[in-house]
């Protein structure tokens, strides 16, 4: 079993457009980098310096500013960069939405502040999504920025458990070559085609940040769409970068939180299906968490979230769709099966 487990890309599928259309889209601004910020300042500089070394170079830049207070505000202004200054801190959903909205370009480019995209990024990135109009998003090869070796993210994945997880976490970098379906692209630094927000609907600003993508991805799934990984676009990624850690207080709350939402979300049929792995998800992650310190802060998001869930916008079951809950199921199963892989595998490596 090796890293491309998940549905095989085959990349002859997708040449879905003609030579007319391929040429029109040869000729224009394709993408617009949307960059949301949140006291972000000491990523900005290696962030835009990156970009600039892009050798593909039909795309702007659209920064949406979350109220920062570190100075950030001053520099984007000083430095000129297209920039949306909101007052407040709306979490990354409402300032990404807010710049896919702005975004007059087929295809919006999210990046978090806290990366450095390879050279040849943005090319692959508009490589992998012209394929086929099939394709919603495209997420890239993240690799840990500190241990380069290691990767960060080769797209999201989805379990019967409940959990959402990183493809590839923690595993050699010199894996992951192979292009794939995933559930969702990580949104830290993806491709997405602007028009597919307006038949399903954008990031859910409830979640506010953490498994937003997760969401969206999931409905892109629902309505027929694909989210694919893209091996050839690399990006280094701090991570955590505005939150400051891999776990604390405000993040395991939230995405507790959040977690709740995905479960309640969808069609009541797949969530009676799965009620017994899910139970059994939630409760091993409680005692994960209470093992660090933070199993409180976990049942206060579970809280939270069964409280508030009635203000989510569900999707609602339709019959066409049939086949395509049918598919997502196999892939919860298949995801299930890859997480204790890849798991098991980071447990033999931490020993040798």
């Amino acid at each position: 079993m090796k890293e491309k487990i998940g549905e095989p890309y085959d990349l002859s599928v997708y040449d879905a457009y003609g030579p007319e259309e391929r040429k029109e889209m040869s000729n224009r601004i394709k993408v617009t980098v949307i960059i949301p910020n949140y006291n972000g300042l000491k990523f900005m500089e290696p962030c835009f310096k990156a970009l600039e070394l892009q050798i593909y170079h039909k795309f702007q830049i659209l920064v949406v500013d979350n109220g920062s207070t570190d100075g950030s505000v001053e520099w984007l202004k000083e430095h000129q960069i297209p920039t949306i200054f909101l007052d407040t801190n709306t979490g990354f959903s409402g300032a990404v939405n807010v710049g896919i909205r702005a975004a007059k370009t087929p295809y919006v480019l999210l990046l978090n502040n806290d990366t450095e995209p390879d050279c040849h990024f943005i090319g692959e990135m508009v490589k992998a999504i012209e394929r086929s109009p099939k394709i919603f998003s495209v997420s890239s090869k993240m690799i840990q920025m500190y241990h380069k070796d290691k990767m960060d993210d080769a797209g999201d994945m989805y379990s019967l458990l409940g959990w959402a997880y990183q493809r590839g976490v923690g595993r050699s970098s010199g894996g992951y070559s192979h292009p794939c379906r995933v559930f969702s692209a990580c949104a830290g630094a993806a491709i997405y085609r602007r028009e597919i927000f307006e038949k399903i609907g954008y990031f859910d600003e409830m979640h506010f940040a953490y498994l937003e993508d997760i969401d969206v991805g999931y409905r892109a799934r629902i309505a027929g769409y694909d989210n694919v990984y893209c091996p050839h676009a690399v990006v280094y990624h701090v991570g955590s970068g505005t939150s400051g850690s891999k776990y604390n207080s405000f993040k395991v709350r939230l995405a507790a939180r959040n977690n709740i939402y995905l479960i309640i979300k969808y069609a009541f049929l797949q969530l009676l299906v799965n009620v017994l792995p899910i139970g059994a998800g939630m409760t091993v992650k409680y005692l994960f968490f209470k093992k660090r310190g933070f199993g409180a802060d976990y049942l206060a998001g579970v809280k939270e979230g069964l409280a508030t869930a009635g203000k989510c916008k569900k999707v609602g079951y339709r019959p066409e769709h049939l086949k395509n809950y049918l598919a997502i199921e196999w892939e919860l199963f298949t995801g299930t099966l890859l997480y204790f892989y890849e798991f098991s595998l980071r447990q033999l490596e931490k020993r040798k």
